[in-house]
């Protein structure tokens, strides 16, 4: 019997019959292939066409540009249902919710009218390089550079943990054009991945998200058109990632409280039908005890989780206040996996167990877009 928790408040019965959408398309096109993707280091390609021919792509991008024409809102129901699934191989948070939104907001009109259409069909992919090699959380220390030479850029450099980075047709790219200005030197230049002088290394082999193509991708000498400067001027990137980061922490909350439901709904189902000392483990009161904890867990992460996305809505939520929201439920989400897995007992450590999988896949969610450690000092910054 699945956890019940109150309607989320920003909910609408448009966006639940996306959500039936969503969810259709995940256990066809997604779900049979979790084991052969984490294999394989990757998903189909296809599966972008596919989520391009049903609208699932650029969501909240405008009509006008090939979009949905929604909101947040419209991506957090696909988020939250690709965590319900079990999905974490396909690098579509990163697609719509991220790299699209670079575009929609500082490309030109007529980059946006050449490369958004594309990203909604599924014929482009998106990936965003930031973390290098030598740099992890600070973004003013990249090495990457770009030199301008007439109408062109020339990209040199190297970066790593790029998601989406094998079937990446169009790279958003902090790099240096300034680097002797610290963080007012960084810049954002958009690679379609066509262009001679890139190539992808490897393809990473990571705890979890086993099926996600994180790659590493390298720049030599790779001459890009100045149009492809996302913004009216060099040294823009900084204050760009800086606007943008909320919506991507906020993604991350989304994943963090969707993959703790699931995570409590699977574990209530197990401890009722898995027996001990000939009766049901949920019978045993530290059983109930950890189960009544999960679910006051969930419930109160649901709780500022969609007064977060309300603000969102509203362009309310500030650095702050997303920082929190993804500090807290990562740490609750990774808190309430390990207690489930434990009351899987040794087939919770299986990885043919959901459990298990999403143990190892949600240990990254403290550490990707902003440790926990970078939030607190983010958080401290307004006390």
């Amino acid at each position: 019997m699945p956890l019940k928790l109150p309607k989320s408040s920003w909910n609408t019965t448009e966006l639940e019959d996306l959500r039936e959408l969503a969810r259709s398309f995940l256990q066809k096109e997604a779900v049979p292939h979790q084991e052969r993707w984490a294999a394989e280091k990757k998903v189909d390609r296809e599966l972008w066409t596919k989520a391009g021919d049903v609208g699932l792509l650029c969501l909240s991008i405008p009509e006008e540009y090939g979009g949905g024409g929604g909101t947040f809102a419209h991506e957090a129901v696909l988020y939250e249902e690709q965590a319900r699934a079990g999905d974490s191989a396909w690098g579509v948070t990163v697609h719509n919710g991220i790299v699209a939104h670079y575009l929609s907001a500082y490309a030109s009109e007529e980059k946006k009218r050449e490369w958004l259409p594309k990203l909604a069909s599924g014929e482009l992919v998106g990936a965003i390089a930031m973390t290098e090699p030598g740099t992890g959380s600070d973004l003013q220390g990249i090495k990457t550079r770009a030199v301008r030479d007439g109408d062109h850029y020339v990209l040199n450099g190297a970066k790593t943990f790029i998601t989406n980075g094998l079937h990446a047709g169009l790279v958003v790219v902090a790099c240096k054009t300034d680097p002797d200005a610290g963080a007012q030197g960084v810049s954002l230049i958009v690679v379609e991945t066509d262009t001679p002088g890139f190539r992808r290394g490897r393809v990473l082999d990571k705890v979890g998200l086993k099926g996600q193509d994180t790659a590493e991708l390298f720049f030599d000498d790779v001459r890009v058109p100045a149009a492809n400067l996302l913004g009216d001027a060099e040294g823009q990137g900084f204050i760009q990632l800086m606007l943008q980061l909320p919506q991507e922490r906020l993604i991350i909350a989304v994943t963090a409280v969707a993959g703790l439901e699931a995570a409590v709904d699977l574990t209530l189902e197990y401890t009722k039908e898995r027996t001990a000392f000939g009766r049901p483990i949920f019978s045993f009161q530290n059983t109930k005890f950890k189960l009544a904890e999960a679910a006051t867990e969930a419930a109160v992460a649901r709780a500022f989780l969609d007064q977060c996305i309300e603000r969102h809505l509203k362009g309310e939520l500030d650095v702050q206040g997303a920082a929190m929201a993804k500090l807290w439920t990562t740490e609750r989400v990774n808190k309430v996996i390990d207690d489930c897995v434990q009351l899987f007992g040794g087939y919770g450590y299986m990885t043919e167990y959901p459990i298990a999988r999403a143990w190892a896949d949600v240990r990254i969610s403290r550490i990707f877009g902003g440790t926990s450690e970078i939030m607190k000092e983010i958080i401290s910054r307004s006390l």
